[in-house]
């Protein structure tokens, strides 16, 4: 049987530094145990719930004027630059006054993971509440940082769908399957409900371009107005359902103490001192928008808006609805497009329905164009192995289909001033579409099932007309330096077309940059993989 794609990323999760083969062993070993482990049952969850009188603090000072000059809209600044995705999420904390909700899927101890946690410890320092809540799949070997992080007065940390095995999860995996199989994949950071961040990027070094082994593209965008409301409200749904736990509940083999305490805070802070001395916070003080003296600085486009999301009883779930779920609400803003769709995902496994719905808007006159990763840019590629069933009939279609380098075209990034910090790789990781030059669609969203069924997600549709048409003018003039362009030849086989650094067009007839053992493996599980975990 092959192991699904969650299973897959569960193990890496799972068994950070022993050896796998002697995992493997205690995996038999320990069944019988997690079979009788369960989730804990005398938990206290005081609810709590947003602080909506925020009107005093800095951050509504400085927008204020801002969010009453565009009454009924909400204002929404892009970022597609992860340094300054990065330095955007520090101001805003730093900014905070009364409190901040943090909502993640992945949140590494890296260099940008842990001078975030820092800037949010030091902001409970002040008086902020901080609210932490992450999906448990990122999270083990990381409860003993959590509960410190927790024990500060003004934070808590919760979890939602957390494995019952703390040290074999694994386990969890397999006697609990259908239970941890569905995550928490929503991404928002939300401070003095006056400010949000939404997006594709999780909290760690290669989604924020300080990696130096590989670099994500990613998107995601700050919002201002009544937007942020909205969000808050989507955070008090997961913090206060029954899936949620406090990292507290989970007992530690040792008590935690005023001395642990504060050599955390003391490790905390030589880490956040490094960070600042490091060649990443160079790259953070070239930023234009470093030299902004104000939020309300920032160039936002004002439009009404679709906040669409999965509630945290997906858990329960394996059906989607309209009147739930996300994907039903995208794929509705997708049918409104009358002459152009560019969708960017970097997980893409249509199916068959979607596939369809592709190539009926291709054949009726819609500019269709996708941009995913490719083989060697894939990070899952299992997660290829089901989209490659999809590519020859949505080109037959008439669809455009574009697959992501991962060999950078230093050239253009220096042309275009980004990737600093010189990552020897690039991987796609932005989910995001422009709909007729004018529309956007940024969120979590992947085009493939388990972010349809398995994940729950979050996105917002909004207008902006300047960045839907830099979009499609990087598909009309960019995309094949950074891409390869996939077609049928005159024999009706793939062939992957694009341009060097050198300005000088390349044809090949396979996965592009990749070995025989990867194609091979590859296209040997296409036909079998499972697409509902993909």
């Amino acid at each position: 049987m092959i192991l699904p794609n969650l299973a897959a990323r569960l193990y890496h999760h799972a068994f950070p530094t022993t050896s796998r083969l002697a995992n493997l062993l205690l995996i038999s070993a320990t069944l019988a145990l997690a079979a009788c482990s369960s989730l804990p049952t005398n938990s206290q969850r005081t609810p709590s719930y947003v602080l909506p009188d925020t009107a005093s603090t800095r951050l509504a000072r400085d927008i204020q004027p801002l969010v009453e000059a565009h009454p009924g809209l909400s204002g929404f600044h892009v970022m597609n630059d992860g340094v300054d995705a990065f330095a955007t999420r520090l101001r805003i904390i730093q900014a905070a006054d009364v409190s901040i909700d943090a909502q993640y899927y992945i949140w590494h101890t890296d260099l940008t993971g842990n001078a975030m946690y820092n800037q949010l410890l030091h902001a409970a320092d002040r008086g902020v509440r901080v609210r932490i809540l992450l999906d448990d799949l990122d999270t083990a070997g990381k409860d003993d940082l959590l509960q410190l992080i927790d024990a500060h007065p003004n934070v808590e940390v919760r979890l939602y769908n957390p494995f019952a095995n703390r040290g074999m999860r694994a386990g969890d995996f397999l006697t609990d399957t259908r239970r941890v199989n569905h995550r928490m994949h929503t991404k928002t950071l939300t401070v003095d409900n006056q400010v949000t961040v939404f997006g594709g990027r999780n909290i760690g070094d290669e989604y924020f371009a300080a990696a130096k082994d590989v670099g994500f593209n990613d998107m995601d965008a700050l919002a201002i107005g009544p937007i942020v409301p909205e969000v808050s409200s989507q955070f008090d749904l997961f913090w206060n359902s029954e899936y949620v736990y406090p990292v507290s509940a989970f007992p530690r083999d040792e008590p935690i103490t005023e001395e642990s305490i504060r050599e955390f805070r003391k490790l905390s802070d030589e880490q956040m001192n490094e960070a600042k001395n490091s060649e990443y916070a160079d790259v953070i003080r070239q930023l234009d928008t470093m030299t902004l003296s104000s939020f309300a600085e920032l160039d936002m486009s004002w439009s009404e808006w679709l906040l669409a999301f999965d509630p945290p009883i997906s858990v329960e779930e394996n059906e989607i609805t309209a009147e739930v779920n996300l994907a039903p609400k995208l794929k509705q803003g997708m049918e409104r497009a009358k002459t152009e769709l560019d969708i960017v995902s970097p997980y893409f496994v249509p199916g068959k329905e979607f596939t369809r719905f592709l190539i009926d808007k291709a054949q009726g006159g819609v500019l269709v164009r996708i941009l995913t990763n490719s083989l060697e840019s894939n990070d899952v590629s299992l997660v290829h192995a089901g989209y490659m069933r999809y590519r020859e009939d949505l080109i037959a279609g008439g669809v455009e289909l574009y697959e992501f380098k991962a060999v950078r075209n230093r050239a253009l990034e220096k042309k275009l001033g980004r990737n600093k910090i010189d990552a020897e790789r690039a991987s796609l990781h932005a989910k995001f579409s422009g709909f007729d030059r004018r529309f956007l669609f940024i969120g979590s969203f992947n085009l493939d099932a388990r972010s349809a069924i398995q994940n729950t997600e979050l996105g917002v549709y909004f207008e902006d007309p300047e960045h839907a048409r830099r979009l499609a003018e990087i598909f009309d003039t960019q995309i094949m330096l950074v891409a390869y362009r996939v077609q049928l030849d005159e024999d009706g086989e793939l062939e992957w077309i694009t341009i060097d650094e050198d300005g000088q067009q390349r044809v090949v007839d396979q996965e592009p940059d990749t070995t025989f053992w990867k194609r091979f493996n590859t296209r040997i599980l296409s036909p079998i993989v499972p697409e509902s975990q993909l």
